[in-house]
């Protein structure tokens, strides 16, 4: 057994209520630059939808992710060394930009110089690759707030995958239909098929905490990763010819920090803890024949931190003691091992994810007080999750390759907190029959109860900080932004450059910001005389145009 730790993240579903901050954030962090502007590391989908890119989810087109060979053993959907050779040059099964999108922005600068006449100025919207006018007709959350649309939901590939009597279970109207969102970011997997299907061995994960990174320097941009991602969670650059993809925000939780998604979570949804599992058992998990047992196989994987021949293991393995001891105080584990209420997103592609879902149970709360019944009694809550105006089957395919009985004993779980936990709130006798009708006791209910609904900070993210022993291991290696003169490689004015020929103000401002921050005036004033850009400015200096005795 070689014990190793693993950071991961729990998002409760039922706390997400599509606002996208946490997409916004992420892209000031980590894709406000030129050749990323489609690039979204964090994005939240509806659904039922298409997704992002558009139905990623329908490997029979994409060849993502893990299957099994004849003879049992792991085979990447693309094909062995032999396939990947002749394709590497032109690799088809992948998404186009048509799949994501063609970014675009607005001719502002239209509005601020037109001509004096009878008509109003526009902004006509310009494309960010031609430079030239385009029309708008999809983007990452084209589908937002469409799960009752059957333009939209008609698309999904889930959908398509279940059996007709239960498609036929759901209306494709606003008034009834099921809908709830899914943040997505990568998987940070501990069977990566993406680190697999790289030619040039770029794609590494780390040794130290199991976050997935690309190492600049050696990708060589064959977009095999691409290819082999299940998620396409994994982008490419045009402009530097790299592949980037979401990186855990690794110096943020290399000092005990969250990731920008999760620390500005408005539904605070999220939760960021440590696993430590077996690293010997990873391919044999992951080879587990029925797709249905690899939940199990998954949840087999993870050790119990608390068990004291794991911990000397663990110690062997040159593990710290803080790291073993946020293991054990780790949300993510309690959610996905101790409570089982935590679920893989399509396990039966074989990567092992391990970003987790809570699967939503509210809506059956509002359709039940909407009809005049007490939505919080156990009885009217458990009866109403076999009754579901979309199908469980749907939520199976998501996160239990089909297993519609993991998928009802946790909705079985979260009803049962739901009406146990009301009763406690009223003063009422709490009904120690409800916990033990799904498997549980009432202090473990309390306790999921505090963790899921009313945990605090540091509840939510138990994060152990980096080692001084770990310096050489850690440099920033991995980093999308790690390579010469930063994000880009070329030089920039202080309004931004695009990566076609339309310059927008807010696209790319790193070269201008390092300017400003390194030297004590603004950068280039001239430039700046006649329009100023607040959005990066960083108070160093007072350019004309900002209320100076020279304007």
């Amino acid at each position: 057994m070689r014990v190793m730790a693993q950071v991961a993240m729990v998002m409760n579903l039922d706390k997400c209520i599509g606002c996208h901050t946490c997409s916004v954030t992420c892209k000031q962090a980590w894709t406000n630059r030129a050749g990323t502007e489609y690039v979204w590391f964090n994005n939240v989908e509806t659904r039922p939808g298409q997704g992002y890119p558009r139905r990623y989810e329908d490997q029979e087109k994409w060849k993502g992710g893990w299957e099994l060979n004849r003879r049992g053993q792991l085979r990447l959907r693309t094909g062995g060394r032999l396939q990947k050779l002749a394709t590497i040059f032109a690799s088809p099964v992948q998404p186009t930009l048509e799949d994501y999108y063609e970014p675009w922005t607005y001719d502002y600068e239209n509005l601020i110089s037109a001509p004096l006449g009878d008509d109003i100025p526009v902004a006509r919207p310009k494309s960010l690759i031609t430079g030239e006018d385009t029309k708008i007709t999809w983007s990452a959350n084209w589908d937002d707030n469409l799960g009752g649309s059957a333009a939209t939901a008609a698309q999904d590939p889930i959908l398509q995958k279940l059996r007709e009597e239960s498609s036929a279970k759901i209306k494709f109207s606003f008034e009834q239909t099921f809908m709830f969102y899914l943040p997505r970011i990568c998987e940070h997997c501990l069977n990566p098929s993406c680190m697999a299907s790289c030619p040039s061995g770029a794609i590494y994960k780390r040794e130290e905490d199991g976050i997935v990174l690309v190492d600049q320097d050696r990708c060589r941009g064959w977009r095999q990763c691409i290819t082999g991602c299940p998620y396409k969670k994994i982008y490419y650059n045009h402009r530097t010819g790299k592949a980037e993809k979401c990186t855990f925000c690794y110096p943020r939780i290399e000092v005990g920090q969250p990731t920008v998604c999760s620390e500005t979570c408005v539904g605070r949804l999220r939760y960021i803890g440590i696993f430590l599992y077996d690293a010997d058992k990873v391919t044999e998990a992951a080879s587990t024949p029925n797709e249905q047992d690899l939940y199990q196989a998954q949840l087999d994987l993870m050790l119990d931190p608390s068990d004291p021949e794991i911990i000397a293991l663990a110690r062997e393995a040159g593990i710290p003691d803080d790291w073993i001891d946020a293991a054990q105080r780790s949300p993510v584990y309690a959610l996905a091992k101790t409570y089982k209420v935590a679920l893989p997103l399509h396990p039966e592609y074989r990567t092992m994810p391990m970003v987790w879902y809570v699967p939503p149970l509210s809506p059956i709360v509002d359709l039940l007080t909407e009809q005049g019944h007490d939505g919080e009694s156990a009885e009217n809550l458990f009866g109403a999750i076999d009754t579901l105006r979309i199908p469980m089957e749907y939520l199976a395919e998501l996160f239990t390759a089909g297993d519609v009985s993991l998928i009802h004993d946790v909705l079985r779980k979260l009803a049962g907190m739901r009406s146990y936990m009301r009763d406690v709130a009223l003063g009422r006798e709490p009904n120690p029959l409800i916990p033990a009708s799904v498997g549980m006791d009432e202090e473990s209910m309390t306790a999921m109860y505090h963790l899921m609904a009313i945990a605090k900070y540091e509840d939510r993210y138990v994060i152990p900080t980096a080692h001084v022993e770990q310096a050489h291991n850690l440099e920033e290696m991995g980093c999308s932004l790690d390579y010469d003169d930063g994000p880009g490689m070329y030089e920039s004015g202080p309004f931004g450059e695009a990566s076609g020929r339309a310059t927008p103000v807010s696209v790319e401002t790193f070269q201008a910001l390092r300017q400003r921050q390194t030297s004590d005036h603004a950068a280039d004033e001239g430039q700046l005389r006649r329009r100023v850009n607040l959005l990066n400015w960083d108070g160093n200096g007072s350019p004309v145009g900002t209320g100076s005795k020279d304007d």
